[in-house]
């Protein structure tokens, strides 16, 4: 049995990137009470790494008003159920233009599960090609920026880059010696 039971669930909102659901719960005790829900699909975020350069994206990011630098990542929400490999690949080829020989995966890990059921897998990449970018409508602004790993390390250390599925995936590649 779950801790929490779901008594009665409506979606209050939704578009082609996310779902807002609305859940009327009891929990183990007895109470009740609500408990929003954000579904978006899966993510993959990938670290480009070719000799001691880590392929970066910048773009603005609306809801905090400011550009930010980032590892490319995101989701097919047309196929949610890709293979996460292929989104992967894809994404990569996408926002930097990048070809890679090879995929590792590091692991998966969820965006912020205290309110949203989003998870992303995570790859480096190596072994890269450069081909052309072929970005969507609302990544118009990104661009590609080479940073050396270790300047990367202090970026995400000095707090100047806030991504924080970035400083995850940067910090397992690191834990597990990927990178």
């Amino acid at each position: 049995m779950s801790d929490i039971q779901t008594l009665d669930s409506k979606v209050v909102y939704e578009n082609k990137w996310l779902r807002l659901r609305e859940d009327r719960i009891r929990r183990s005790s007895g109470n009740e009470g609500i408990y929003g829900v954000v579904e978006k699909p899966d993510f993959a975020i990938i670290l480009p790494i070719e000799g001691d350069t880590v392929y970066m994206v910048e773009q603005y990011r609306y809801t905090i008003k400011q550009r930010q630098l980032e590892l490319p990542q995101g989701a097919w929400e047309a196929n949610p159920d890709a293979d996460p490999i292929e989104l992967a690949k894809g994404e990569l080829e996408e926002e930097t233009g990048l070809i890679a020989d090879s995929m590792e995966y590091v692991g998966f890990q969820y965006l912020a599960y205290g309110f949203c059921n989003q998870g992303y897998h995570i790859y480096i990449a190596k072994g890269l090609t450069q081909g052309a970018q072929k970005l969507d409508v609302e990544e118009e602004d990104l661009r590609v920026v080479p940073l050396a790993l270790s300047e990367l390390k202090q970026k995400i250390l000095s707090g100047e880059i806030k991504d924080a599925s970035t400083c995850n995936a940067v910090g397992l590649a690191t834990l597990k010696g990927l990178i």
